[in-house]
């Protein structure tokens, strides 16, 4: 079951299920559950491999991170999302998941109206730290986007019975791998 919003006001208030959210998101919030927005984008090279007790991600340079301007002067920060390329872009917001929630991201439509999808997924319970994703231009044109605009949609289900914390390498956000290094 999709916990509705005011459930998950109370959780964000009490509990700190999301850290970050903006002010829209804390007071007038859409659907059944939160915008997430875009707080830092890294450019992806090299190669990547996932092996069954290995992995290492490609190499990872930030490219732009957002910042709240409190000044209405300050430019905005514009990326321009190259045609036909991958990112890795990470959220402002961070979650801290109980044992009894998982959370699942889909982009939001002006972004696939645009030819651009974002890569999310689930956040399994247990996970506490920033979100990373995907996001990749599809089309042949660049495709501006904004730091900090609202990105990806998260909604959160109620796990039945019993299930498992999530135990990973990824826990607290980093983004990337260091080297080679064995799963968990």
């Amino acid at each position: 079951m999709v916990l509705g919003i005011k459930e998950l006001q109370i959780l964000v208030k009490e509990k700190g299920l999301v850290q970050g959210l903006s002010e829209r998101e804390l007071t007038n919030p859409e659907g059944a559950g939160f915008d997430l927005r875009i707080g830092e984008l890294y450019e992806v090279s090299g190669q990547g491999f996932l092996g069954i007790e290995q992995r290492e991600t490609p190499e990872m340079k930030l490219i732009e991170k957002y910042e709240a301007s409190t000044s209405a002067d300050e430019a905005e920060k514009i990326v321009l999302l190259k045609p036909h390329t991958y990112y890795v872009m990470k959220t402002v917001e961070e979650v801290n998941m109980p044992e009894n929630l998982l959370a699942i991201m889909t982009p939001r439509s002006t972004l696939f109206r645009s030819g651009v999808y974002v890569f999310g997924g689930q956040v399994p319970p247990g996970y506490k730290g920033g979100l990373s994703m995907g996001i990749y231009n599809y089309r042949d044109t660049d495709f501006r986007l904004e730091m900090g605009a609202r990105v990806v949609h998260i909604m959160f289900f109620e796990v039945k019975g019993e299930g498992n914390l999530y135990r990973g390498q990824w826990q607290g956000g980093r983004v990337t791998t260091d080297q080679k290094e064995t799963q968990v």
